[in-house]
């Protein structure tokens, strides 16, 4: 067995990986330590983590007010400039050559359209770019040093975009990120500090995510041409494509593991596990177990919809859901829109990212052009 077949396994009880971390990875194990967030904590880091590393009445407080961001109100206007920038992207890019999904689309639209939804200006995307390899680099190694230094590094770039002054040459926060150092808590405003955590939330985790989502995606309409077919001729409304990504991302799914530690000794995975215990759940493993879904590789977008566990379950379920699915939804209709066809490029195969990550680490394709001689 591979590293990507070791890591997309499903159906097994808990047992612990190479740090000694306990996964768990069947559907239901996972499901109810997601939901009994008494017992499983999400205060799992020494670092600031708002709201995911939160629990009780402190994370309900912050998570109501990450959520106002985040509001089917608020994501819906941003799909025009999500197109422009989609449609800007993939017009650049060359027809009848060699195109890597992951970084040659996913990672840049992304950026881009995580800049354009916080205001931050064009010089960021290259620092981000540059980030988001070296976060890889540093998910492959497994080494603590290095991921500490992503950290910090990833705050230097969130200090830069919201600290300006005298000097420094940085242009004043704008849009949410603007909207955002008005908030207040709890009677007071944020703290410097809690802007940076909530910044480094929204975008350190959906970077990486997005790209590989649209990697997964991407790769699986250039190996399935009825797929493909149907999505740019058939034209399924929003909440039917929405769907189907969804199932499409939960028999590939991209955001492998959530931490937790035990608050007291518990049944879970047909082991007792006692308290102060680091647990994972396996949202990946857990997304292709056969007791819930049969066959995992089936795809079924609507008998699978209620136990896609994609974007999490309980109180910490993704506020961003409906953000990033549009992100996903818009880059993908303006590339089958801006091209006759998508296919695997020759002699090149789709390289899987490595433990702990998830989905692809590059998806070569070739793009046909729409009209002329490569149509």
């Amino acid at each position: 067995m591979n590293a990507g077949q070791a890591s997309r396994q499903a159906g097994c009880p808990a047992d612990r990986d190479e740090t000694g971390t306990r996964t768990l990875r069947r559907h239901a194990d996972v499901v109810a330590a997601a939901l009994d967030s008494r017992t499983f904590s999400s205060r799992v880091s020494r670092h600031l983590n708002i709201p995911n590393g939160m629990d009780g009445e402190q994370h309900a407080r912050y998570r109501g007010l990450v959520e106002r961001y985040m509001t089917p109100e608020r994501v819906a206007p941003l799909e025009g400039r999500f197109r422009q920038i989609a449609a800007r992207l993939i017009g650049s890019l060359p027809r009848d050559h060699r195109v890597d999904a992951v970084s040659g689309i996913g990672s840049l639209f992304a950026v881009r359209a995580q800049s354009a939804w916080l205001g931050w200006p064009a010089e960021a995307e290259a620092p981000l770019l540059e980030w988001m390899e070296q976060n890889r680099d540093a998910a492959r190694s497994g080494r603590l040093e290095l991921h500490a230094a992503v950290a910090e590094s990833f705050d230097r770039i969130i200090r830069s975009l919201i600290e300006d002054g005298p000097g420094t040459g940085v242009r004043s926060p704008r849009g949410v990120t603007a909207e955002l150092l008005a908030e207040r808590v709890e009677g007071r405003p944020l703290a410097i500090e809690e802007v940076v955590s909530i910044l480094r939330n929204w975008t350190a985790g959906d970077l990486g995510t997005i790209a590989a989502c649209v990697g997964v995606v991407v790769e699986r309409l250039a190996k399935d041409p009825e797929l493909q077919c149907r999505w740019r001729h058939d034209r399924p409304d929003p909440d039917e494509m929405n769907r189907e990504i969804d199932e499409l991302l939960r028999i590939d799914d991209p955001f492998t593991a959530s931490r937790r530690v035990t608050t007291r000794p518990v049944e879970t995975g047909g082991q007792m596990v006692p308290s102060g215990e680091r647990v994972h759940l396996g949202w990946a493993q857990a997304n292709r177990d056969p007791e819930a879904f049969g066959d995992p590789d089936a795809f079924r977008p609507l008998e699978n919809a209620a136990r896609n566990l994609v974007y999490g379950i309980g109180p910490h379920v993704c506020p961003g859901r409906g953000l990033a699915t549009l992100e996903i939804r818009v880059v993908v209709e303006e590339l089958l829109a801006a091209t006759a066809s998508l296919e695997p490029y020759p002699g090149r195969a789709p390289v899987r990212a490595r433990p702990q990550q998830g989905g692809f680490q590059s998806v070569p394709i070739r793009l046909r052009a729409s009209s002329g001689p490569g149509a």
